[in-house]
């Protein structure tokens, strides 16, 4: 097991060495020039349609399955998940306080990426069979690409990466998996018995489709993260006079390494970075490929409004919701003792508020489960392109047994497996959007004004 743990250490620091920080982080700002810095010029425009989509309930008589707004709500309760909790602990962990500003940063060029996403994945989007829509990397990679035949591959190879990450790691038994330890260690729940409660749960929403999924998540979103960042609020209230100090301390680690602090055993810039960036894209997934799946379902004609609008997804996931519990975590002085995972965030909350540490099991628990249902249908639309409609149906049923049993066994080192599959899902995703950022850039620079 420990040369297991060491094998898989060592991949995860070669995946996410500088090769694909450069390629990830260069295509956020190869599309953020050929757009005209988007994520900037239309931040307005984006909160706008997020406000008019609450508050001005219209259907729809456009192609798509789901409303934009649904189809947002979608994309961030497959990102808004335990990435953004566990996921924050142990970049914190094994990469220090430097590794939060990486995160930043690849959330701002990565608001570009999944414009460009997005807006691709309304545009080349296809009808399946039974009438639903079928968007995502699988479609505009096959369909843009001037060569069919390594646009054939590329795309095959994403749906196949997609198909495996959605079962085995990000998608699936690791949010199952961290959410029966959380009610292990808090209640002393038996994992069997949110294994099963899960599984059930999870089967409820995501056999009707992602219509019944939009509906769900549409409503559960919103509810959690305002309870989170509500509480995350109350807590830096408490301490608001540290929050000066610890944004200087991730601004000047993410330049300078870190000396070995109580149980944290220093991290180099070069860490930072690596583990900054690849949690950053396992919590806001711009350039993963996958939030452009829920986006292509939208009821929206115009790829540069889905564009716009899917940018907020990444902004909330990390810019707010990400930094809200790095600063709760480094606060609470937790960060040194050596703890990782949702046991650092649990011990950071305890430390601040009585009986904090419930705020991350149930955390985990909405998280977790909005990014079971999220991912569920990611996996579909992968093994759909793959296999054809008649295999959907089978997959719905896999993967509820899936959810059962990542809640059971013991995945020690799921989050970095989780990585690795994420990093195989956007490689070809990340050759389509450079290939295709002509046709992203033509189309975010039309109105300009």
């Amino acid at each position: 097991m420990e040369k297991l743990t060491a094998f898989v250490l060592d991949l995860e620091k070669f995946v996410y060495s500088e090769w694909f920080v450069i390629t990830l982080l260069g295509t956020g700002v190869l599309l953020s020039f050929r757009t005209g810095f988007i994520q900037f010029r239309k931040m307005g425009a984006a909160w706008k349609m997020i406000f008019k989509g609450v508050f001005e309930k219209q259907e729809r008589d456009q192609a798509g399955d789901i409303t934009p707004l649904q189809a947002l709500s979608t994309a961030l309760a497959a990102t808004v998940g335990l990435g953004n909790i566990a996921g924050v602990a142990t970049a914190l962990a094994l990469g220090g306080p430097g590794a939060i500003f990486w995160m930043w940063i690849t959330a701002l060029v990565g608001m570009a990426t999944i414009y460009g996403e997005a807006m691709l994945a309304i545009k080349f989007r296809s009808v399946a069979a039974d009438g639903s829509m079928a968007g995502g990397p699988m479609y505009y990679i096959e369909k843009g690409l001037k060569n069919p035949r390594f646009g054939k591959f590329l795309a095959t190879v994403f749906a196949g990466t997609g198909t495996a990450a959605c079962l085995m790691s990000t998608g699936c038994m690791m949010q199952s998996n961290s959410i029966a330890l959380s009610f292990n260690s808090s209640f002393g729940v038996p994992f069997w018995v949110s294994g099963i409660g899960l599984a059930a749960l999870t089967g409820l929403v995501t056999i009707k489709g992602i219509k019944r999924i939009g509906v769900v998540v549409e409503k559960l979103v919103p509810f959690m993260i305002f309870s989170f960042i509500g509480v995350s609020l109350l807590i830096l209230l408490f301490k608001f006079q540290e929050i000066p100090a610890q944004l200087l301390l991730i601004c000047k680690s993410a330049f300078q390494p870190m000396a070995p602090v109580g149980g944290f055993a220093g991290a180099g810039v070069i860490a930072a970075m690596q583990f900054g960036v690849s949690r950053g894209v396992l919590s806001n997934e711009a350039g993963l490929g996958s939030s452009p799946i829920a986006h292509g379902a939208a009821k929206e004609e115009d790829p540069d409004k889905q564009g716009i609008l899917a940018m907020n997804g990444v902004f909330i996931d990390t810019i707010i919701v990400c930094t809200m519990t790095a600063l709760v975590i480094l606060i609470s002085g937790e960060w040194t003792s050596g703890l990782t995972s949702t046991d650092l965030a649990a011990a950071a909350f305890e430390s601040v508020i009585p009986h904090g540490h419930l705020v991350v099991t149930f955390s985990a628990l909405l998280f977790g489960f909005s990014t079971l249902l999220g991912w569920s249908y990611y996996g579909e639309q992968c093994i759909q392109y793959l296999l054809g409609q008649r295999i959907v149906t089978f997959y719905r049923y896999i993967f509820i047994l899936f959810v059962f049993i990542g809640a059971v066994i013991k995945l020690d080192l799921v989050w970095s497996l989780g990585t690795i599959a994420n990093a195989c899902m956007a490689l070809p995703n990340l050759i389509g959007l450079i290939a295709l950022s002509s046709v992203v850039g033509k189309i975010a620079l039309k109105r300009r004004a």
